[in-house]
């Protein structure tokens, strides 16, 4: 027995090394948080466009929660909105179009660190106008906004992985300055001095606090990048960026969870849940019935809505549990996902369906990802090879094993 010591404290101390070194050479998890990334930015983008005509209602100065209304309620709980610095028609207007389009670009990947930060704030400035808005899904995107600031949800299916591979063939010839990002950096900066100075960001210290902290951290990446190229302070700026990346994707999933969790335990106390009943319900609520015939259909079997009811809630119980055995993970994650798309066709709630499948996808396994990026970059070849002309790849571009892109080179330019 004390010869088995050693070799044991060895192994367990050659374990803890291994994964300290993991945890802070590597940004963990590039394929999940891109497609997190990807998720909850397509989901915001859709409901923006699809409530574009109905913008005013839902957000407006003119709506039925009145800007003086919100004024009162966001004096009180101090949560963050730029609609609330000016009553305008045209500042609305500016802030709503620049809402889709960081949903926009940060869907394609481009700048993504900048414009998950103006993707956060967007989504906070709509959502906290009027907090009557919403499905239960706005929750999660108002929570994972904040929670992508902090990711490296660039480092692969993004123009930002794009650029870096062409940055990483041209490191042998003088290779134009980034000139983008510092100007992105500077804007921002300016509006971020002018907003502090006119008292526009006092109240809750939350975000304040996210957006110096990112302005400042992108100021001194980009300084250090320009005088060290390999240098200790940028491998300790490295170091840095692993270990809050890893943090923030361990907090979306403990968050996935922690919602899955909590729905399924409150479930088990209600007594409708009990019986096997409470998917009977809302199949005959109008509001969730968008088409009354399927939802009669799905209600008119008592075993059905027990079957559904039951399983709902051990699926829930069970998932958080479920980590520790990858196949029975991938197994209740596909029923999680094909239930909420049921639930975005049977009870007209696509938005919730589509924010917690983008949650979900965080615990998809990574070789499922990467041939799912394989498979897309090979229909995107096939689609371009339709369009008139030869249909050739741009030279020194790959047309397959998209999903093997990085966005994380060694060093390149400045990071906005």
């Amino acid at each position: 027995m004390t010869r088995l010591a050693p070799a044991a404290s060895r192994s367990l101390s050659r374990s803890v090394s291994q994964a300290i070194g993991r945890v802070t050479e590597t940004a963990l998890g590039p394929y999940q948080s891109a497609v997190v990334r990807i998720g909850f930015s397509a989901t915001w983008l859709l409901f923006l466009l699809r409530e574009f005509p109905h913008r005013q209602e839902l957000y407006g100065p003119d709506g039925p929660w009145s800007w003086d209304l919100a004024q009162q309620l966001i004096a009180e709980n101090g949560a963050f909105t730029v609609l609330m610095w000016s009553g305008s028609q045209v500042w609305f207007e500016l802030v709503y179009v620049l809402a889709v389009l960081a949903s926009l670009l940060l869907l394609l990947g481009w700048r993504t660190r900048t414009l998950s930060v103006v993707f956060m704030v967007g989504v906070l400035s709509l959502q906290n106008r009027s907090i009557f808005v919403g499905d239960g899904g706005d929750n999660v995107l108002h929570l994972m906004s904040l929670y992508l600031v902090f990711t490296r949800c660039g480092q692969v299916w993004s123009l930002d992985a794009r650029r870096a591979r062409k940055a990483r063939a041209r490191v042998l010839f003088d290779a134009a300055p980034d000139r983008v990002g510092p100007a992105l950096w500077a804007v921002l900066g300016t509006l971020l001095v002018a907003g502090t100075a006119a008292g526009k960001l006092d109240g809750d210290l939350l975000v304040p606090v996210i957006l110096w902290g990112m302005w400042l951290a992108q100021g001194v990446w980009w300084a250090v990048a320009r005088r060290e190229q390999g240098g200790e302070p940028r491998m300790l700026l490295d170091i840095v960026g692993n270990l809050v990346h890893n943090a923030a994707l361990f907090v979306i999933m403990a968050e996935a969870c922690l919602i899955y969790a909590t729905a399924g335990w409150y479930k088990i106390q209600g007594s409708r849940w009990q019986d096997g009943t409470a998917v009977y319900y809302p199949l005959h609520l109008d509001y969730f019935s968008p088409w009354p015939a399927l939802s009669d259909l799905m209600s008119s079997s008592g075993t059905m809505v027990m079957l559904v009811t039951y399983g709902t809630v051990v699926v829930q119980v069970a998932f958080p549990f479920t980590l520790f055995n990858r196949r029975v993970k991938n197994v209740l994650l596909a029923v999680m996902m094909t239930e909420h798309a049921v639930i975005a066709v049977v009870l007209g709630l696509p938005f919730f369906s589509l924010a917690m499948i983008a949650a979900d996808a965080v615990f998809l396994p990574t070789s499922f990802l990467r041939r799912l990026g394989e498979w897309a970059a090979r229909t995107r070849v096939r689609l371009l090879a339709r369009l008139p002309g030869d249909g050739r790849a741009v030279p020194g571009e790959r047309t397959s094993g998209a999903a093997d892109e990085t966005a994380e080179p060694p060093h390149v330019g400045f990071k906005a």
